[in-house]
């Protein structure tokens, strides 16, 4: 008998940490159909307001179980020259990991040249959602990625606190 609960109990755990790898990696996760105009923009330093960029092989993912699941990958024309003359710069943009069967989207090798100043780091959409920016990151060879992630007055939401005066109010629910 101790040998049939102890199977039943390896064939259960084995079976629960599938199912936790599957939700976590694919189940979640669902391909976002390009839209044209707003699929990637970026926030202009004159209007501060986000605006289309020039973009062409467009592929995103994105998940209703948390608001900064959204990866996007895409190629441009727009020089870092011109996008640096045009476009808010975020020094603070930190690529988060995307599931390794979206491969064109590396966290490590954005982040890399992100820091090597061979891609820089724009502002994409502020308050995409409540708390989440919207971040754009292009490379010298025109590679470009779109992820969201926290801002500073979600971070500080999202623990429970209070917005503090410069932020704007929270909505109902946090």
């Amino acid at each position: 008998m101790g040998k049939v609960l102890t199977v039943l109990l390896l064939v259960c755990g084995i079976g629960g940490g599938a199912l936790m790898y599957y939700q976590q990696v694919y189940a979640y996760y669902y391909e976002v159909a390009p839209n044209g105009d707003t699929d990637v923009q970026i926030t202009s330093l004159i209007t501060d307001t986000p605006e289309p960029a020039l973009y062409d092989g467009f592929r995103a993912i994105d998940a209703d179980s948390s608001p900064i699941r959204y990866r996007a990958c895409f190629t441009t024309s727009m020089s870092l020259p011109m996008l640096t003359e045009t476009y808010i710069l975020d020094e603070d943009a930190v690529p988060l990991t995307a599931p390794k069967w979206f491969d064109c989207f590396d966290a490590k090798e954005i982040g890399a040249a992100i820091e090597a100043g061979s891609a820089l780091a724009f502002l994409g959409t502020e308050n995409v959602k409540y708390g989440i920016d919207r971040m754009v990151a292009i490379h010298d060879d025109g590679r470009g990625w779109a992820w969201d992630q926290i801002n500073r007055c979600g971070e500080i939401v999202f623990d429970g606190k209070p917005a503090p005066d410069d932020c704007p109010p929270a909505p109902e629910g946090y």
